[in-house]
């Protein structure tokens, strides 16, 4: 395991999970996107959860690499879903965001392939 595999980990899951803690939060700047989108409010606890888990995942992943794998793939299924989420609700401006989420993870899952 390289040390910029660990250090990306470590940044990702931070980035990710501060995400999920701001969606179980309803912070302002994560609900009114949603709202837009039309994602129901009974789906954030779930969704935040989902985000929570995938970044806790991502640092046991550094222990147990299987566990990193799964929730790498359940991160990049969840973004991936958001993308779609906002491309669907015409929201273009903001397409950006989910992939500022994505593309982190997906390095994440490069680089520890390649350690």
């Amino acid at each position: 395991m390289s040390t910029a595999h660990v250090i990306v980990t470590v940044l990702t899951a931070a980035w990710v999970g501060f995400s999920g803690f701001s969606l179980l939060r309803r912070a302002d700047f994560v609900a009114k996107p949603l709202i837009e989108y039309g994602v129901p409010q009974s789906w954030w606890p779930w969704l935040g959860t989902a985000k929570a888990a995938g970044a806790i995942g991502l640092l046991v992943g550094l222990a147990v690499p299987a566990i990193g794998v799964a929730a790498g793939i359940g991160l990049v299924l969840y973004f991936v879903g958001a993308v779609i989420t906002v491309l669907r609700a015409r929201s273009y401006k903001t397409v950006v965001f989910p992939l500022l989420y994505l593309a982190p993870v997906v390095v994440t899952m490069a680089l520890g392939t390649a350690a």
